[in-house]
């Protein structure tokens, strides 16, 4: 074939998570060995968090098969020519993917369960009165029958804890049962050659790692940034043939984006299998699960959607994740729907700026918030298809309709049973997050020299710039005219777009807009 001829399409390996599917049958594969190299020559103990849906299981069958000495599969790849493939390792795989964890005694079960089914794959026949237990003997018998140290590698290690949130007490009762099942890991140290855990959230070592000192964290490791997930390299490598008759500026502003302080972002790899199999953009991977959890506990803490624009966190409020204990931008960042987009060294630590990864996340999430906001449901649908036409034609009569429509029809048993309703926020998160659901590219308190201007917006082909105002604590007139006065559109003159002024004022008595006024600038 001719080094210009375009490279042949191939099966979409949509849902697959076992590498000997993938390289025996007809599909695409992005090659991650590189970085399981990286890994298994450098230290023993790891743990990385990564989003639902990002690879975490492919990687650990990866690590599997690695060490169970399946050469062939590693044929071309990057590892294959550094590995000496005689030097083989009985492998330990425990996963938590699947199961009702709500239930008692349901993880310890579901434990039991997997440490019969690898003893007997391996045939030995463990002893002990506990899963702890038979899990140790498990370790020191394949150790001692096989004459080589065992890998363990744990999938979806904190999903019998995430799954039980909305009932804490089954929640501790899962954690205190995976602390101990994780202390043999560090108790059977010399029986381990290599042990890896992977999952969604990074919760606090005192609470759940506090036997396992040893363990390395690499989620925020730049070395491993890109060790789940696609990068750009990739789509424009191994997808090449995928991205025929696709803008790849546009598959970029909806997937990728994704940052664990790499020097490359990158795409979820579920989004991308599925824009390449149905061929137009959706919110494939937000869809696949609805995070209800999330919405209650940032409306229960007040957390209004433009306060998701920018969040400031270090390391320490990354990893803030408990039972007790669950802070807002740890439980954001670690499920994928904020990422960071700086970080700087400052005050003796790592500081992080985070903010929606992509369109896909901001425009889902928000919509999901406004739901939650408005206690509206279906008709929020018909109203985004509304706005998005009257922004399009700058229809103002229209958009003030829309929204004086929509605050005049949250019930006001909502205001009174919903606390995030009584902040002075409230409302212009409300309008915010219409925005964000259908897609606009915002910004928010964007700066310049004239100030910090409440809220940008751009939207097909035209600028729109918002300032909002409380009218019992401000002069009627007054959101316009700081618009005009501070000379905030300066800043977007060079986009060569139509430029629209908008103040917004609103009361805290009526629950509504007073004022909607608009100019050109």
């Amino acid at each position: 074939m001719p080094d210009d001829a375009p490279s042949p399409r191939r099966n979409l390996p949509i849902g697959l998570q076992t590498l000997r599917e993938i390289r025996e049958g007809d599909f695409y594969y992005v090659d991650k060995t590189a970085h399981v190299g990286r890994l298994v020559g450098s230290g023993k103990s790891f743990f990385l968090s990564r989003p639902r849906r990002f690879g975490k299981s492919l990687l650990l069958d990866t690590i599997k098969e690695l060490f169970e000495g399946r050469e062939t599969l590693f044929r071309g790849l990057a590892i294959h020519e550094n590995r000496d493939w005689s030097k083989t390792h009985p492998v330990v795989r425990l996963s938590f993917g699947s199961g009702n964890f709500t239930r008692p005694s349901a993880v310890a079960e579901r434990t039991s369960e997997q440490i019969a089914s690898e003893a007997a794959r391996h045939g030995v026949a463990p002893e002990g009165l506990t899963p702890e237990g038979r899990f140790a003997d498990l370790l020191r018998a394949l150790h001692e029958s096989r004459g080589r140290r065992v890998v363990v590698l744990v999938d979806e290690y904190d999903k019998p804890i995430l799954d039980a949130l909305r009932t804490p007490e089954a929640a501790r009762a899962n954690r205190d049962f995976l602390r101990g099942l994780y202390s043999v890991i560090k108790d059977c140290d010399a029986d381990i050659r290599f042990a890896m855990l992977t999952g969604v959230s990074r919760f606090s070592k005192v609470n759940l790692f506090s036997g396992l000192n040893n363990l390395q964290d690499i989620t925020l490791d730049p070395r491993y940034s890109s060790i789940c997930g696609f990068t750009e390299r990739d789509l424009e490598t191994v997808f090449a043939p995928e991205l025929v008759g696709l803008d790849l500026e546009q598959v970029r502003h909806w997937y990728n984006g994704y940052s664990w302080r790499g020097e490359q972002r990158v795409y979820n790899p579920f989004d991308v299998l599925l824009l390449f199999d149905r061929r137009e953009f959706g919110a494939w991977w937000f869809e696949t699960g609805t995070p209800t959890f999330l919405i209650d506990l940032l409306a229960g803490r007040g957390m209004a959607s433009f306060d998701l624009e920018g969040m400031i966190a270090d390391d320490a409020l990354l990893s803030a994740f408990d039972v007790e204990d669950i802070a807002p931008e740890a439980l954001l960042f670690q499920t994928g729907y904020l990422t960071i987009h700086e970080s700087a060294w400052k005050a003796g630590r790592t500081w992080y700026r985070l903010g929606y990864p992509n369109r896909e996340v901001r425009q889902s999430l928000n919509g999901k918030l406004l739901e939650r906001l408005t206690g509206g449901g279906g008709a929020e649908t018909a109203r985004r298809f509304r706005l998005h036409d009257l922004l399009a034609t700058a229809d103002i009569p229209g958009l003030e309709a829309e929204f004086r429509a929509l605050f005049a029809g949250i019930p006001s048993e909502w205001h009174t049973r919903n606390r995030i309703a009584r902040y002075e926020g409230y409302y212009a998160s409300v309008f915010h997050a219409c925005l964000a659901a259908i897609g606009m590219d915002l910004r928010v308190e964007d700066s310049s020299a004239a100030g910090r201007l409440d809220l940008a917006a751009l939207h097909e082909g035209q600028v729109w710039l918002f300032e909002f105002k409380v009218a019992e604590r401000a002069t009627p007139g007054a959101a316009l005219a700081q618009l005009e006065e501070k000379g905030y559109a300066d800043k977007y003159r060079s986009r060569g777009e139509p430029i629209h002024l908008v103040g917004v004022e609103f009361s805290e008595a009526t629950r509504n807009l007073t004022a909607f006024e608009a100019a050109r600038a």
